[in-house]
């Protein structure tokens, strides 16, 4: 190492090195010194010949242009762009004829350099080699009658057979810095406009035709092709290198850039724009994988406003197809193809998770009808995701008419019942298992993008279903479903269901199921068909309460959810049943072949042309029951065909009668009642707080050991039976007024003796009886063959008139006629 640095210090210092280091250094300062005085000859040159060269651009561009150029001083540049002749304007304007009716200046510059060749120069010649533009603004402007400033240039004329070797004056490199650019076209409606920090353009030329590679940082004011929707990549960033070409046959300007920075993304662009005069079609093709948001925020309002609302987590592969012409009003075509895979895609109504399709987004949805929002549409194909843990397959949905959108498609799910829990925000409902499948085609509008009125036909399958249903406090099992959605009705083909010891199977129909759900949920009618084995009718009560929904000051939404809708249809609607049961049980009341047309209207239940058989007879009944405080009001109409009167008494706690009970009687009873009253939320009849008419008949009746008879049979009958008395007749009618009772023409022919009761008897106080009491022994009677002549000997022999009454709560017995 020592030895190489000694043998390069004796180079450097040896004669040979020293010789033509002095030739070097005298060369290169003849190359200076003939620089110099290049320079300063080029400088004498320009200063001498100055208005020369003034007149002679000036012509050349006045040669080119129907218009005013103004130069507001000239400068020449020493040594810059050397060996070419650099010359700077100051103060450039530039205007076509029309400038004092649209006042849009073409070119307003503080300078442009000009570097021109110095050889062409010398002869006469001007060829420009650079063109430096800095602190500009240009305004390309297209009135709406066509006409265009830019226009002040003038068509090239055709070369000629003799001129075709003469060169023509061309511009080999453009640079722009700080420039202000304006593309304002009114008859398109288009509005491009760019602040262009730094543009380098260096053009190679093959003939006419020509080729660049242009470099552009730029920020973007506007690129709007129709500018009452708004601009794309607006306040945007534009960073890039293009390459582009110009073909002059074709009049078509071909740009092709990889890896264009927009904001903080990355493009590929190809492009193309024709510069005809009378058609000048365009088009634009962008790819890019980008975040959602990202992408909406380059797109003009009018669909960014839409996109906004929504959002995918992850970034998607997109691809924008562009293609229009920019004398033709409206937008241009537009299609945007999409790649969703393991996504997360968030909507107004909710969220997708696990999300993947394919999108194609198209303003020209039906070819001949323009490119519009009102024929543009949204198709998704091959969607899959899940949508609150549901698994929603679609194969295509089309959202069509962005103005008024409806989305149309097939959509099939299976999922376990209980993830609907989570789309229900306030519970009122709650599965606990289950499983569903649906298979749907189904139509939604969308309104301020929430789906709205979704309607569908197709079928559900509801199996093995547990739930709560919150405001009444049901709790059902086992419960299998399974509905067949129409355009005219939805079906319920089935439905079977459990709640504690009821058990129902259940099929119906509901007419104009997908026009009243949404618009008058309270006009439809629920058509069922139930059949039960058996009913705890106490139990079922607990369906018709209203739920105590707390009511509070809510702000107006613009969606109903689908939790919100089916509660309110459900709360609204009508329900008609044609009811079938094997075995019903009230308290102690049990009925068999029970059939009945029940009618449900927000909590009111009605019945109609109800029958049943119990207690060894029948009843014919209709009526209706609904929630009132704590209790049920019911109304009902009655018809007893030879129940036994004692089980019948016993299953209705003897309708709280305590002078006697119904081991006391027995017979056949036959009635007619039109009673309202109470039942408690027990289901428990209020015995006190029934009102209404009865009438009724006992056949085969008989009075067993009754004490109060007894214990006066004792002394006033002592020779007859009063512990087994038979009865021929026993019938009355009563008026039934909450706590009191009025008795009419109440008429007991016994085998002891006949009496009438007439009067008034009281749960609590207030009982007062008259009782008119033939004396006679009646027990032959019953041998008499008609009913005259047993009237007839009725009241033979002594009488007795007796007031049984309330005395301080203790029931007594005097002598007297009712009134006296």
């Amino acid at each position: 190492m020592k030895a190489t640095l000694l043998q390069i210090k004796d180079f450097l210092q040896s004669v040979h090195f020293k010789k033509y280091a002095k030739r070097f250094g005298l060369f290169v300062l003849g190359c200076i010194t003939l620089l110099l005085i290049a320079s300063g000859a080029l400088s004498f040159y320009f200063n001498r010949n100055k208005p020369e060269i003034i007149a002679k651009i000036n012509a050349k561009i006045n040669e080119n242009i129907n218009g005013e150029f103004h130069i507001g001083d000239f400068q020449y540049k020493f040594l810059t762009g050397f060996p070419n002749f650099t010359l700077a304007l100051k103060e450039v304007e530039l205007k076509d004829r029309q400038w004092k009716t649209h006042r849009h200046t073409l070119l307003k510059a503080k300078e442009i350099e000009v570097r021109l060749n110095v050889w062409s120069l010398l002869q006469h010649e001007i060829n420009i080699r650079k063109i430096l533009i800095n602190e500009a603004d240009i305004y390309l402007y297209k009135a709406a009658n066509g006409y265009s400033n830019s226009d002040i240039f003038k068509p090239k004329k055709k070369k000629s057979s003799e001129n075709k070797s003469e060169t023509e004056t061309t511009i080999g490199q453009i640079n722009l810095n700080n420039v202000h650019f304006i593309l304002d076209n009114r008859v398109g409606h288009k509005l491009f406009d760019f602040d262009v920090a730094s543009l380098k353009s260096k053009v190679d030329y093959d003939g006419d035709d020509w080729q660049t590679d242009l470099f552009l940082k730029t920020t973007v004011k506007s690129l709007a092709f129709n500018t009452v929707h708004g601009s794309f990549a607006k306040q945007k960033i534009l960073q890039g290198t293009f390459d582009i070409s110009y073909s002059s046959e074709n009049q078509k300007i071909s740009v092709d850039t990889q890896g264009l920075q927009i904001g903080t993304d990355s493009f590929d662009i190809i492009a193309f724009f024709t510069v005809g005069k009378t058609n000048s079609p365009f088009g634009i093709n962008i790819g890019t994988t980008i975040l959602w948001q990202n992408a909406s925020n380059l797109l003009s309002d009018n669909i960014s406003s839409k996109l906004n609302r929504f959002n995918l987590k992850k970034e998607i592969q997109v691809n924008c197809d562009i293609k229009g012409d920019f004398n033709d009003q409206g937008d241009p075509r537009i299609v945007v193809q999409a790649e969703v895979a393991n996504n997360e895609l968030t909507i107004p109504d909710g969220l997708f998770t696990d999300c993947n399709f394919k999108g194609i987004f198209t303003n020209n949805f039906k070819p001949k009808e323009g490119f519009n929002d009102a024929n543009s549409a949204i198709v998704l194909s091959h969607f899959f995701g899940k949508y609150q843990k549901m698994p929603i397959k679609i194969p295509q949905v089309v959202i069509n008419n962005l103005e008024n959108p409806i989305a149309t498609g097939n959509m099939s799910s299976d999922f376990d019942i209980q993830n609907i829990n989570e789309m229900c925000s306030d519970k009122w409902i709650n599965f606990t298992s289950g499983h569903a499948h649906a298979g749907l085609k189904f139509q939604f509008n969308i309104v301020d993008l929430y789906i709205t009125k979704p309607r569908f036909t197709g079928d559900v399958n509801i199996s093995n279903a547990s739930f709560d249903y919150i405001p009444k406090k049901i709790h059902a099992k086992e419960t299998n479903i399974q509905l067949n959605f129409t355009q005219e009705a939805l079906l319920i083909k089935q439905i079977t269901y459990k709640h504690k010891n009821n058990s129902f199977r259940i099929d119906g129909k509901i007419d104009n199921f997908l026009n009243l759900y949404y618009d008058a949920p309270e006009k439809m009618v629920i058509n069922w068909n139930i059949y039960c084995p058996n009913i705890d009718v106490k139990q079922f009560l607990g369906i018709l309460k209203n739920s105590q929904a707390k009511k509070v000051a809510q702000k107006p939404v613009k969606n109903v959810n689908f939790s919100n809708q089916m509660r309110s249809v459900i709360e609204k609607c009508a329900v008609v049943i044609n009811l079938k049961a094997d075995k019903i049980n009230y308290g102690k009341l049990t009925a068999t072949n029970t059939s009945a047309t029940i009618q449900m209207i927000n909590s009111k239940l009605s019945l109609k042309n109800g029958s049943l058989q119990t207690s060894g007879g029948s009843i014919a009944f209709s009526g209706s029951i609904e929630p009132r405080g704590n209790n049920y009001t019911f109304q009902s109409n009655a018809q007893v065909n030879r129940v036994d009167i004692a089980n019948f008494l016993r299953s209705f706690n003897n309708f709280g009668i305590r002078s006697f009970s119904p081991k006391d009687i027995k017979g056949k009873l036959s009635s007619h009642a039109n009673v309202t009253g109470l039942i408690n939320d027990k289901g428990e009849l209020i015995t006190n707080s029934m009102t209404g008419n009865l009438g009724f008949t006992v056949n085969q009746g008989a009075l067993l050991d009754f004490e109060p008879i007894v214990r006066i049979g004792k002394f006033a009958f002592p020779f007859r039976d009063v512990k087994n008395i038979t009865f021929s007749d026993l019938s009355g009618n009563v008026n039934l007024r909450g706590e009191r009772i009025d008795v009419h023409n109440l008429t007991i022919s016994s085998s002891v003796l006949n009496f009438d009761v007439e009067g008034i008897y009281s749960f609590g106080r207030g009982t007062n009886l008259a009782l008119t009491i033939p004396l006679r022994n009646s027990k032959n009677d019953v041998k008499l063959a008609s009913k005259a002549e047993r009237d007839a000997v009725r009241e033979r022999g002594i009488v007795l008139h007796l007031i049984a009454l309330d005395d301080e709560g203790k029931m007594k017995i005097k002598w007297g006629k009712r009134g006296k």
